[in-house]
């Protein structure tokens, strides 16, 4: 018999808890966009574009050779594929020539690629149609008119919209920057994301644990998955479980930060503790929401700019779920990201499950593909627990089981969420 996946927990009424879909909605609506700025496009790589970048300049900008080769007027060399066609070569032109050159009738002129056609010019023969000679060319196929040339605005014209508001700028919005003379781009930037890792039980990984204490592995994990998201991240790493000292970081971190992760913030007494030490900074809801594992969570807006603040389990496993289903499509909205949720595929699962009564399931799992078929399959990881980070590191994929279900047979369809796919 196959082992349950699912962490062991008792079953409670539905009706205590809220939905995650009322819970990612709640999140979303605090979702604020940073300002846009003007960055040299050097720096815009991988943000979005915060306005219709509109081309001053065409591309190319001038009619050029799109191969080595020979210009001319296509009329001269329309017959070279019935007779070769022997034309004086009158001159050559270097890619960057500024030196402006006009072809007479029944002339070529050898250009190199790049290199702006003489006056007159229709055509580029390649080299490869001729014979290459320098003084007297032999054509021995005929080209059409604009055969091998790039012309002026072919890829670009004045007044086109090069790059489009909310356009993720890529490798190649930023050769395209570059090509139609954009020097800047205004851009949204990274929402900033505070990691604070609350416990008396931590220490950094550069001590050695005593006993009873254990490595703080929150603020490392949690800043790693927040930039994964697009954030600009400030892990600020261990904070004693003292109230005041819990409020003064926090308070700290709100002035510069658009959302704030307090992991070990829910849950039990401390979770009790954390949530009164930050209260009377605005309006935060401590709460349980119908999913697992992670289900006690809170969630509220603090400070005098309303800055969206999550209280997270302290187990590392419940944590980064909590963070992948509530706080990463926050910070996604907040980059101004059209979905900011992951792609969702179904997927026949492998393997038996179990999943909690009345709560939704995020389950660890390895997507596979039928090579026969193109199905898509899902392997269950892990065994019963929340604490197993290791079977999360093997997942590339959440297993989403609904709260009606409590046992999935193997052979059954379920709901998918990828994760991010190794290199």
């Amino acid at each position: 018999m196959t082992e349950p996946i699912a962490e062991a927990a008792e079953t409670e009424d539905a009706g205590q808890f809220r939905s995650v879909e009322d819970q990612i909605a709640l999140t979303l609506d605090a979702a604020v966009r940073p300002r846009p700025v003007r960055v040299a496009i050097s720096e815009a790589q991988g943000l979005l574009c915060a306005e219709e970048v509109v081309a001053e300049h065409a591309l190319p900008g001038f009619d050029q050779a799109a191969v080595d080769g020979y210009a001319v007027r296509s009329v001269d060399v329309r017959n070279a594929g019935q007779e070769p066609v022997q034309l004086p070569v009158v001159g050559e032109i270097a890619a960057g020539s500024r030196q402006p050159r006009r072809l007479q009738p029944g002339q070529a002129v050898r250009v190199d690629t790049g290199a702006p056609l003489p006056t007159l010019a229709d055509a580029v023969v390649p080299t490869a149609y001729t014979d290459g000679h320098q003084a007297k060319v032999t054509v021995h196929k005929s080209v059409p008119s604009a055969g091998y040339v790039r012309r002026t605005g072919e890829d670009v014209q004045i007044g086109d919209v090069a790059v489009r508001k909310g356009d993720t700028i890529g490798s190649a919005q930023v050769g395209l920057l570059a090509a139609v003379g954009r020097a800047k781009v205004l851009v949204y930037p990274r929402p900033r994301v505070s990691i604070v890792s609350v416990g008396d039980e931590l220490v950094d990984i550069d001590r050695t644990p005593s006993v009873g204490q254990v490595y703080d592995v929150n603020s490392y994990a949690l800043s790693a998955a927040a930039r994964d998201a697009g954030a600009e991240v400030s892990r600020v790493g261990i904070v004693p479980g003292d109230p005041k000292r819990l409020r003064e970081i926090v308070e700290g971190r709100l002035l510069m930060s658009e959302i704030v992760v307090v992991a070990g913030g829910a849950g039990g007494s401390s979770g009790d503790e954390v949530h009164a030490a930050l209260s009377d900074l605005g309006t935060i809801d401590l709460t349980r929401v119908a999913m697992h594992p992670g289900s006690v969570q809170g969630f509220g807006r603090l400070g005098p700019d309303s800055v969206p603040t999550f209280l997270i389990p302290g187990n590392p496993m419940s944590a980064l779920v909590v963070f992948e289903v509530l706080v990463r499509p926050l910070i996604r909205a907040a980059r101004g990201t059209r979905n900011p949720h992951r792609r969702i595929v179904g997927a026949r699962l492998l393997s038996p499950i179990t999943s909690t009564k009345g709560r939704k399931g995020f389950l660890r799992g390895q997507l596979l593909r039928d090579e026969g078929n193109g199905e898509y399959l899902v392997q269950p990881l892990g065994t019963s627990g929340a604490h197993l980070l290791a079977s999360l590191a093997e997942a590339n994929c959440l297993i989403n089981i609904d709260e009606d279900l409590t046992e999935v047979a193997a052979g059954e369809q379920v709901k998918v969420t990828f994760l991010a796919q190794r290199a």
